[in-house]
């Protein structure tokens, strides 16, 4: 064994609600991460389980909020569009319901700002000078970005 392979460490579940109630507070976490931690720190599916619920019903792990909070989070900070906001989500594993109010959270106006941001900052990045392969490249990109593609054609007027 190497000095940076790390030697797993096994908690009693007392010791890891502990770990992992620290883990929920420091920032939102879903459901799936939670398990996996648990997991992680040797604890069988039951013991798990019961550990989650607690952490429910204590409020330190609620889907919803988690949904929230990433929906802000991604729409803001890395200016991603709807369409790679819920398919982020679904990946996690988080409800058709906690992503619908999750995305209740996305300002119409803000969100449109947020695409023209980002399509004028790639168009001044974009060196392709021919105009058709240029204009196809920034909608591949906001594509890729998440945002949907009748507001991509509005951007591009």
């Amino acid at each position: 064994m190497n000095s940076f392979e790390k030697k797993k460490k096994f908690y009693t579940p007392a010791e890891a609600l502990q770990k992992i109630a620290a883990f929920c507070a420091y920032q939102e976490r879903n459901q799936k991460e939670v398990e996996s931690k648990l997991r992680e720190y040797g604890l069988d599916e039951d013991e798990a389980g019961e550990i989650i619920i607690r952490l429910s019903r204590e409020k330190l792990l609620d889907e919803e909020r988690f949904a929230k909070a990433y929906v802000r989070g991604h729409y803001r900070t890395k200016k991603w569009g709807r369409r790679r906001i819920v398919q982020e989500l679904k990946q996690k594993g988080i409800s058709d319901y906690c992503i619908k109010a999750g995305l209740q959270e996305i300002d119409g106006d803000e969100y449109y700002q947020n695409l023209v941001d980002v399509l004028e900052k790639k168009d001044r990045q974009e060196k392709e000078r021919n105009p058709r392969l240029r204009r196809q490249k920034i909608q591949l990109f906001l594509t890729a970005k998440g945002f949907e593609q009748d507001l991509i054609k509005t951007g591009l007027g």
